[in-house]
Formats: C-alpha cells, sequence, structure tokens
C-alpha cells in the first residue's frame, strides 16, 4: 500500500492530505491569494501529525489543473521541490477528476464536473462511475458555457453537475440542462481525492519524473517554467 503527499491549489481552497498505509490525514481552507502562505505549514503540520518524514512517502501528487494559473503552479512547484529534496516521483492528477472522485456514490453514476475558468469561460469534463472507478467520457476543456455540449456518444441523461463552474447553469444550453439531474457547485478540488487518484495511478506505473511536472493550463498561452527557472 503506497504513501502518498497530496497537494492542491488550484481554486479558492488550499487543502493537503497524507495517507499513510490506509490512513488520511489532511488540512483544508478556504482561503483566496494565500496558497503561498497556506500550503507547506499544511504539510509540515501533516508530518508532525503523522510522525513520519518525506522518506516515509513513495510519490507526492498534486492537483495539476485545470484551474487558477496562478494556484496550479503553487501546488506544482511545491511538489516539484519537495520531490527533488527526498528523490521521489511525483503524480498529476486533474482537478476535474478529483472533483468527481470527491461525489458521493448517491449523486449516480454519470457525473459532469466543471470548474470556473474566469473570462466567462468553464473547464469541464465528462464521467461514468462504473464498478467504482471513474472513466473519462468527454476529455477536458474550456469553452464558454453556451458551448458545452456532450458528444452524440454520450446518450446517458440525469448527468450530477459538480463544481463552481455550474454557476453559469443559465447561459448552458436548455439541450444541456434538460440533461442534468442535480447541481453541486459547493464540490473543490481536494487534495484527499487526489491522494487516492494517486494511489491508483502509481500502482498503474503512472508517476513521473518531477522535472517532468506541467501544469495543465487548457489555454495554450501560459507557459510554465521549471522549479530550477522560477
Amino acid at each position: 500500500m503506497s504513501n502518498i503527499l497530496a497537494l492542491d491549489t488550484s481554486t479558492d481552497a488550499c487543502s493537503a492530505a497524507l495517507l499513510l498505509e490506509g490512513r488520511l490525514l489532511q488540512r483544508f481552507t478556504v482561503e483566496p491569494r494565500r496558497h503561498t502562505h497556506l500550503l507547506l505549514p499544511m504539510v509540515e503540520e501533516l508530518l508532525a501529525e503523522a510522525g513520519v518524514g518525506l522518506n516515509a512517502l513513495d510519490a507526492i501528487a498534486f492537483g495539476r489543473g485545470p484551474g487558477s494559473f496562478a494556484g496550479i503552479r503553487i501546488a506544482t512547484g511545491a511538489a516539484q521541490g519537495l520531490a527533488l529534496a527526498a528523490d521521489l516521483p511525483v503524480v498529476p492528477v486533474s482537478t476535474l477528476e478529483a472533483i468527481a472522485y470527491a461525489a458521493e456514490e448517491a449523486d449516480g453514476e454519470y457525473l459532469l464536473t466543471a470548474l470556473d475558468a474566469r473570462m466567462d469561460e468553464v473547464y469541464w469534463s465528462a464521467w461514468q462511475r462504473v464498478d467504482g472507478e471513474l472513466v473519462r467520457l468527454v476529455d477536458e476543456q474550456v469553452c464558454a458555457p453556451a458551448a458545452v455540449r456532450l458528444p452524440e456518444t454520450v446518450t446517458a441523461n440525469g448527468f450530477t453537475a459538480l463544481g463552481s463552474g455550474w454557476r453559469y447553469a443559465e447561459q448552458m444550453s436548455a439541450e444541456l440542462m434538460a440533461r442534468i439531474g442535480i447541481c453541486r457547485m459547493d464540490l473543490y478540488p481536494q487534495a484527499e481525492a487526489m491522494a487516492h487518484l494517486a494511489r491508483q495511478a502509481l500502482a498503474q506505473g503512472l508517476a513521473i519524473a518531477p522535472d517532468d511536472a506541467r501544469p495543465v493550463y487548457l489555454r495554450d498561452q501560459v507557459a510554465w517554467k521549471k522549479k530550477d527557472q522560477q
């Protein structure tokens, strides 16, 4: 059973989680623009509470986006720095998948996750829960709310809408909204879900070297510099 430290600063929320020998410890707060001050102290608190150092870990996971450009840079850079210091691999985790993972079983089989992308756009993707695992039905993308469309190959109805992007529901098409069951705008991407997803990814051999970690912006005009270039 792998031991994972997960970090997320992709939205107004800041969180860290430690999955250690099946035990989960976490810190979570919603404090916009304070992530740089909060994240590493959260990590220190978790490690101290567990009584371990970074050398007890198998990997460090981080919310790689999409989300706030500045936010996902913070988590990516922190994960790189900690992983390099401890000679650990990193596991990038989708923020949209983390929201879907955190949804309750009662939320249904079909999930449509969306985050506010600012600039009158949303980041979104669609998922199906199959035997406890998430299957992506639609690739992650960014577009205007009115342009969100499920492809013809996705015929299911009764999607549960999750995430802050659904504040734009009134701008979305009537056709799309007719396929939505319940809506939960209160769900943030959280490190807790990312730790569990990272454990699955690590078992599948999907960890990467810290130098290969990159944020996922979905907007092409944003460049990323490695930790030693920042």
